[in-house]
């Protein structure tokens, strides 16, 4: 009886590591770059989007963080200059500050003497070409933020087409036919929102600090309006 046993269970054993040999290796992960070639050819204009997307972000908010950089005791001098009729210290502070609000206050310095309405038109003229300059290429990073979804649409229409193609080549519905297509349909569109999400709150996230830098231009702008009202010390 031992010893049948004992046979019985060599067998069981050698049945279970023959099965377990036979049994294929299952692959547990895969690289990005072997998701990049499942993928397709679409995957390449969504990476030159997602580079175009990540070099704006960070080109404009270095260029937004250096416009927001304001002295804050900057209009303080100011209007101790004008206070005491000293224009030009007042505009050689504006050239020596390298900020829009210094850029605005000098344009008004320029145009003393004139109606406050005339001194009120150049200084908005110059606040609006600092706003464009703190928002160039910002719509080529929202156009960004619309197009690599469509392109991972696109990806997606590629996608189902091999799928049907390989169906009509091979005439089997075997998952090994379809993956192919199903592989690229499914990684373009995550690509595809991928870089559109991230281009998007980029966008968003610029837009929130260039509003906040505006906002301070228009606060200093109307103190120096303000201040030209003001009686001037003798």
């Amino acid at each position: 009886m031992i010893l049948q046993i004992t046979q019985n269970t060599g067998a069981v054993a050698d049945t279970l590591h023959k099965a377990a040999a036979a049994t294929p290796t299952i692959e547990q992960s895969i690289s990005l770059w072997d998701l990049a070639e499942k993928g397709g050819p679409i995957l390449i204009p969504i990476a030159l989007l997602s580079i175009a997307a990540l070099y704006i972000f960070f080109e404009r908010f270095f260029t937004i963080q250096r416009y927001a950089k304001i002295d804050m005791n900057f209009m303080n001098q100011i209007r101790d200059h004008v206070h005491h009729g000293n224009i030009e210290a007042a505009r050689a502070l504006c050239k020596a500050t390298n900020s829009p609000v210094s850029r605005m206050v000098e344009k008004g310095l320029m145009r003393l003497g004139k109606p406050i309405k005339d001194i009120e038109g150049a200084i908005e003229n110059v606040g609006k070409l600092e706003i464009y300059q703190m928002e160039r290429n910002m719509g080529v990073l929202s156009t960004i933020a619309g197009l690599a979804p469509m392109f991972g649409f696109l990806g997606t229409i590629f996608g189902v087409i091999k799928i049907f193609y390989q169906i009509h080549l091979q005439n089997s519905l075997e998952i090994g036919t379809i993956s192919g297509g199903l592989y690229v349909k499914m990684i373009s569109s995550g690509a595809g929102l991928l870089v559109g999400i991230i281009a998007y709150a980029g966008f968003q996230f610029l837009t929130h600090r260039i509003d906040r830098v505006v906002n301070q231009m228009e606060i200093n702008a109307v103190e120096f309006i303000d201040l030209l009202e003001e009686p001037v010390k003798h």
